[in-house]
């Protein structure tokens, strides 16, 4: 017995070590070290290691040739220098005040950076990332959590009888919404192909710039439901009975051209949901809908399809003028597309004229083309839309400045 009871003891010990040892770890390298000037040090440990890079969107872009998209912009590369099996590389610049995201490269293989516990997920890509800050207001600033009143986030389900299944959305609330008693304007946000409902919290900042301009008076407070456009799926990778699946650009329903006019057409079900369990002010003036590559596809059509429904539309980094063709080239027969000319005279009407559509895109977008194309549309119709052009392509970078540009331009 006593020979047991010692085999059980060393067991005990050495599971409890086991499942402690992160707490008394190797203490991790200072990576990234921003610097007092604002220049930024990667580290990285690697002593076997032949080549180790750094690849960020702080460095210059770069050109790689993707299939099916051409030519497109994408983060540089720099080398770390080794000395005593340490890899080191500082940039020769200072920073400006913005959110980053970065990859070590090691022997050719890209990862994270084990120094560095924050990270987030874009599709099946994961980096770190860090802020820089300089409390003059500035991007930077404006991401991070700063000391001012917070809102709250909330992941909830919603019956969606529409595609048959009960589904997760993401919901911001502004601070005080549980004390004021007060109805609030909704905002619906959308994501892009690969995304999901959580993709505007986590990559965009949402929550994080509308605490910080709420706080500054820029914006006024609302209600933002972030909605899983996927209508093949209940949620996010690893968050529904699907289990953990493979985050791919587009799951499911390959076949099916994404299904982008189910997801459209089951739209009401989601206002449906917010209406019933929030306090929000039902009418068109304070209800906007905006939305990044496929998501600004599906703001486009939910806004002109439920014309008069929504007083703010935007689109960023888009690409849409017509009948809905997707991946095979053929039209689709979905109601949602159909009329295109008519559906759009409808919208621009007197009755249903939002009083902001706003259009939003990058310079070397590789989307860039189609949205000329879309504009041209406009501007031959003579219906009305502000315009953002900025530097840069398809990144988030770019989606949280029209997030940040629009959401202070609503609901006023």
């Amino acid at each position: 017995m006593k020979k047991y009871l010692s085999l059980a003891c060393v067991a005990l010990c050495a599971t409890t070590a086991f499942s402690q040892q992160a707490l008394w770890g190797d203490t991790p390298l200072a990576s990234p070290q921003i610097n007092s000037d604002n220049t930024v040090t990667f580290r990285v440990k690697a002593p076997k290691a032949k080549t180790v890079k750094v690849t960020g969107d702080f460095l210059p872009e770069t050109v790689v040739d993707i299939p099916n998209y051409g030519k497109v912009a994408a983060p540089g590369q720099a080398d770390l220098v080794e000395k005593d099996g340490v890899w080191e590389y500082t940039t020769p610049q200072a920073l400006s005040s913005e959110y980053y995201c970065y990859n070590v490269v090691i022997d050719g293989q890209k990862t994270i950076d084990p120094s560095n516990v924050y990270i987030n997920r874009d599709v099946a890509t994961i980096t770190n990332y860090f802020i820089i800050s300089n409390d003059k207001g500035d991007k930077g600033d404006l991401y991070k959590i700063n000391d001012v009143p917070h809102g709250t986030i909330r992941k909830m389900w919603y019956d969606s009888p529409s595609l048959g299944m009960q589904r997760r959305l993401t919901i911001y609330t502004p601070a005080g919404y549980e004390t004021s008693g007060k109805k609030y304007p909704v905002f619906y946000l959308l994501h892009g192909s690969g995304g999901d409902e959580e993709a505007w919290y986590t990559q965009g900042r949402i929550s994080q710039i509308l605490d910080n301009l709420i706080a500054a008076g820029k914006a006024v407070p609302m209600i933002v439901v972030m909605t899983n456009g996927n209508a093949y799926e209940q949620a996010t990778c690893g968050e529904s009975p699907a289990g953990f699946q493979q985050p791919q650009m587009v799951m499911g329903g390959v076949k099916e051209g994404m299904k982008e006019a189910a997801f459209e057409l089951s739209f009401p079900d989601v206002r449906k949901f917010v209406e019933k369990n929030f306090r929000t002010i039902n009418d068109k003036n304070h209800r906007a809908i905006a939305g990044l590559s496929m998501g600004s596809f599906h703001s486009e059509h939910i806004s002109k399809y439920y014309a008069g429904e929504y007083g703010y539309v935007g689109l960023f980094s888009g690409s849409s003028v017509g009948d809905g063709r997707r991946g095979d080239g053929k039209a689709s027969t979905s109601p949602v597309y159909k009329d295109f000319d008519k559906q759009m005279a409808n919208l621009f009407s007197a009755k249903n004229k939002p009083a902001l559509y706003f259009v939003a895109i990058g310079k070397t977008d590789f989307l860039k083309k189609g949205n000329d194309e879309f504009l041209a549309y406009m501007d031959a119709h003579k219906y009305p839309y502000e315009y953002l052009e900025t530097e840069g392509g398809h990144i988030w970078r770019n989606w949280r400045i029209y997030f940040t540009e629009f959401s202070q331009k609503i609901f006023k």
